[in-house]
């Protein structure tokens, strides 16, 4: 039955906005912003960093605006999301926003209300004491570290993404509140090499990993799975159709092209790739997307495996802190951690940091050449060095 044209409108090609149905889709980003932000839209000149957490932007009408930066969660309860509607609407009219990095980002125009709204908020703790929201994430240290859904909302993790991230945030949470470091470094964590998180670019990043291959369970993946769908789910072609002594429709695994991936296991139950005993998790550094300085870069397997010690992960959560110590003590100022590590040598990183070097470290890769030499500084310095050898005549 079609609708009716009372209840649609009827359409005028010479004034298309005329009874135009507009509650369709996510409404318009401007109409949460704050007064202020909409007044000065296009017109900030510079913003400064006051303290951890603290930041301010001016525009060039002369009008302020002051964000606090508390650390937020992946996943958060109802009652905690209304504690933080509570203190916007207290001291923020209303306005919040959440960062990329689950930061949450209170907004006013105001010192005064900034400094109220500080106070307020490290008033906040948790029934042991801590913070709800802490302020900080700014500058030269540690932000929020970004990660994947892990054992709550996924099935293929090799790890636990909000515990393990939890218990590194313990560690380094001075360097969260602080900005002591030589420049900003970033955390992610994914917790198997899907990569939801995309810690390719991190200076220090964490993944959880699988080092054995799926289980297939013959007696029921027949009744329960697409034999042809399972098969065609592997990227690396290393399951093919068999059949059991008996007879029965299964699938075979060529171990040696598996590379753990789990999609198998996404398509089907009766494949499971989950190991107590084999997961644990890979820790990669050195990564960046910014390209001030120097090209961006991809980070670097440092930790090949460390293993799955719940509920505070002591190794992985090590291996971290001799990272940041020894970036801490040696990198010079600005500098990132991949950038330190190329200056000094990843010789000298792995004896700065105290981790063991393996052949497992070793970037085999056939297919890395792919993406050698590809930044926006590579392109410009050879079209540069073009032009510098037509108009010299450079040899």
């Amino acid at each position: 039955m079609a609708l009716s044209t009372e209840r649609l409108g009827k359409y005028d090609p010479n004034n298309p906005q005329e009874n135009r149905v507009t509650d369709i889709g996510p409404r318009h980003f401007w109409q949460y912003f704050p007064e202020v932000i909409k007044n000065n839209y296009g017109k900030w000149a510079y913003h400064d960093i006051l303290e951890p957490g603290i930041m301010v932007h001016v525009s060039e009408t002369g009008d302020k605006v002051f964000t606090v930066r508390c650390g937020g969660a992946r996943f958060m309860t109802v009652e905690h999301v209304r504690e933080i509607c509570d203190i916007a609407d207290k001291h923020c009219d209303g306005h919040v926003r959440f960062t990329t990095r689950n930061n949450i980002e209170f907004l006013t125009d105001s010192h005064d209300k900034m400094v109220a709204m500080k106070e307020d908020i490290n008033s906040r703790k948790t029934p042991h004491g801590g913070f709800k929201f802490p302020i900080g994430g700014t500058g030269a240290g540690v932000t929020n570290i970004v990660h994947t859904q892990g054992f709550i909302h996924c099935h293929t993790p090799a790890t636990d993404a909000s515990s393990l991230v939890k218990a590194v945030m313990d560690e380094v949470f001075d360097y969260f509140t602080g900005m002591e470091l030589p420049a900003k470094v970033r955390i992610s964590m994914a917790c198997c090499l899907n990569m939801c998180g995309a810690v390719h670019c991190s200076d220090i990043a964490l993944l959880g990993v699988h080092r054995k291959p799926p289980i297939v369970d013959h007696e029921y993946i027949d009744a329960i799975c697409e034999i042809p769908l399972v098969t065609a789910a592997c990227p690396l072609g290393a399951i093919s159709p068999s059949k059991t002594e008996s007879g029965k429709k299964t699938v075979k695994i060529k171990e040696e092209r598996c590379m753990f991936c789990g999609n198998c296991y996404t398509m089907c139950p009766s494949v499971p790739i989950s190991d107590k005993e084999g997961d644990g998790v890979a820790i990669l550094a050195g990564g960046k997307l910014s390209n001030r300085m120097t090209v961006p870069k991809f980070s670097k397997v440092v930790v090949p495996w460390a293993p799955n010690n719940f509920p505070r992960f002591p190794e992985v959560v090590d291996y971290i802190k001799k990272i940041l110590n020894a970036y801490s003590e040696s990198a010079n100022k600005y500098e990132r951690l991949g950038d330190w590590a190329e200056r000094i040598g990843w010789e000298k990183f792995f004896e700065k940091t105290d981790i063991p070097f393996s052949e497992h470290l070793i970037d085999d890769y056939r297919l890395a050449y792919d993406s050698y030499r590809t930044s926006t500084q590579f392109k410009f310095t050879q079209a540069a060095w073009d032009v510098s050898k037509k108009v010299g005549g450079i040899d």
